[in-house]
């Protein structure tokens, strides 16, 4: 009878490491050269749509995972991609999580990161250049400005702002007489709109809307809190579009005839 050592039994692979990227707000070149040489060393990219086409479009598709919108209007569970970023580690592979703008700015990167710690997988945190402050920078929009604005509120527009549950509070940032930006919140613009009038925010305060920042179709439409929306409506603002309201959004008529960013991105709506 042969005895059975060690070396006969499988291997198991070693664990991998999850990188949770932030890819910045689209442009190849805002992007950092860590998340740049990770994404080139990387087995597996779980992406979704809001890296941009310019840096997906550099990712061998056989390496690249869609965890984004699907077919028919779906979006991939945030559960499912927990899990896969946990099964693709055990199998000792490479992965980069890929998130448009900096991974833990309304990312779920957080989430992610208790989630890879509780099932004990190692990462690392890759931050980028959020697009709440690159969208307005390209559009000509400084966030704060001494004249304008000593403060900046980053708020998610992706929730209802009426329901009893929101976590934002209008009445509050109506009140900071800072910028208020606002990300994922082109749907439910007429209802924060609504919200901000309603606690007393001036109708002429200055509204820009930056869609696709930095993307090789970027487009900037801008108005008033009274007419943003018939503004958004008129130019078919469509997302990902980030929302600047304050008085720094006025900024943009001042400066644009020179803004020159990236080869002329950034033209009005």
């Amino acid at each position: 009878m042969t005895e059975r050592t060690d070396a006969d039994e499988p291997m198991e692979p070693s664990v991998g490491t999850v990188s949770l990227v932030g890819s910045g707000p689209g442009d190849p070149d805002l992007m950092t050269v860590k998340a740049a040489r990770l994404i080139e060393s990387a087995d597996v990219v779980l992406h979704d749509k809001l890296p941009g086409p310019e840096i997906l479009g550099e990712i061998p598709a056989e390496k690249r995972e869609d965890v984004g919108k699907r077919a028919g209007g779906e979006w991939t569970p945030q559960e499912y991609t927990n899990r896969r970023l946990v099964e693709l580690a055990r199998e000792g592979k490479s992965v980069v999580r890929l998130k448009g703008g900096d991974p833990f700015v309304f990312g779920r990167g957080g989430e992610e990161a208790e989630h890879l710690a509780e099932a004990g997988i190692p990462f690392e945190v890759v931050p980028g250049v959020t697009s709440a402050i690159a969208g307005p920078a390209v559009a000509g929009i400084p966030v704060t400005h001494r004249d304008h604005a000593s403060s900046v509120s980053f708020v998610t527009g992706h929730e209802d702002p009426t329901k009893e549950e929101s976590a934002v509070d209008w009445d509050a940032l109506a009140a900071t007489g800072g910028t208020i930006v606002v990300l994922m919140g082109v749907g439910k613009l007429p209802a924060y709109v609504a919200e901000l009038r309603a606690a007393g925010l001036d109708g002429d305060t200055p509204v820009a809307l930056v869609e696709r920042a930095t993307w090789p179709d970027m487009r900037v439409a801008t108005g008033t809190l009274d007419t943003v929306v018939d503004v958004r409506d008129e130019a078919g603002i469509e997302p990902p579009a980030i929302t600047v309201i304050g008085d720094v959004a006025a900024t943009r008529d001042r400066v644009v005839e020179f803004l020159r960013n990236d080869g002329g991105r950034g033209g009005d709506a």
